[in-house]
């Protein structure tokens, strides 16, 4: 297994080069696909891990240990850098946090960010959210950044005060977990181009641009975040919304015909399985 130290300066690399997709992994054979296509990292969703992994919504359900395996497992059948969401950090306190960073830093995980909501969570792009105090905030990210064992391991704050409190109020925070410790900000649910635009010149640092379907976010393409000066795009929800759509169509073609037949050239091929897997040649390794 590539390490998180490894995989950590292989990402720092990435953003000196310039901006970075990150497709969502819905589980470990959608993270060698990815990796397979040519992507050079990862995005490894709490929602989806709500949703794929547990069968829950994303209201902060899932714990510690299960994101950590969920990693494992991702981090076994890759070799590229992968970021993986830490909710509001698997705890209320400091401790939490530090500890999160710790036992997912040992499976391979190159960066996590964390979020400024309190618990349960909610979606970004629904209503209803609530904030905890910046303090409680910057406390938690001064915990994540001593807990690091590489100094590439990259830490990101996620702020949702843009759809609480106010573009002025996110970038207010953003500044403050940056001084607290924040390798960057991932500022979730900005309106529009323009605010996007606004942002990149008001918070000057690594930025995370989520380009989620569905919710407040315009659709813009990866290069135009990265002309802006967002270094990360992030597509969490993407494949596995493709898939579940794929599955539930499939599955009113099977009620209907009673057979599979209509479905075969929709398919993944045995071989092609196979050689996603490198299956034959594990089989005739000694």
């Amino acid at each position: 297994m590539v390490s998180s130290i490894e995989r950590a300066a292989r990402l720092r690399q990435l953003l000196r080069e310039g901006v970075v997709l990150m497709p969502g992994a819905f589980n470990a054979l959608s993270a060698r696909m990815i990796e397979r296509e040519g992507f050079e990292a990862l995005y490894l969703s709490g929602a989806v891990l709500a949703n794929s992994v547990g069968g829950v919504p994303d209201v902060g359900l899932m714990t510690l240990t299960e994101a950590r395996d969920h990693a494992r497992h991702v981090s076994a059948a890759t070799t590229i850098p992968m970021l993986l969401d830490a909710d509001t950090g698997f705890g209320d306190g400091p401790f939490n946090v530090a500890r999160a960073v710790r036992e997912l830093e040992a499976v391979g995980v190159s960066g996590i960010h964390l979020e400024d909501q309190e618990f349960p969570k909610r979606c970004g792009h629904l209503e209803g959210k609530r904030l905890v105090p910046v303090e409680e905030m910057c406390a938690k990210i001064g915990a994540a950044a001593a807990a690091k064992s590489s100094p590439d391991f990259l830490l990101l704050a996620r702020t949702d005060a843009r759809g609480v409190d106010g573009y002025d109020a996110a970038v207010d925070r953003a500044h403050a977990y940056v001084q607290a410790g924040a390798d960057g900000i991932f500022p979730e649910a900005l309106q529009d181009r323009a605010e996007f635009a606004r942002f990149a010149k008001d918070v000057d640092t690594i930025l995370l641009a989520n380009m989620t379907e569905f919710g407040q976010t315009p659709y813009l393409t990866a290069d135009e975040f990265g002309a802006m000066g967002y270094n990360i795009v992030i597509f969490p929800v993407t494949l596995q919304r493709l898939a579940m759509k794929t599955v539930q169509e499939a599955l009113r073609t099977l009620r209907r015909d009673r057979t599979q037949k209509a479905l075969l050239d929709r398919m993944q091929t045995r071989q092609e399985l196979y050689d996603l897997l490198g299956y034959e040649m594990r089989s005739t390794t000694p």
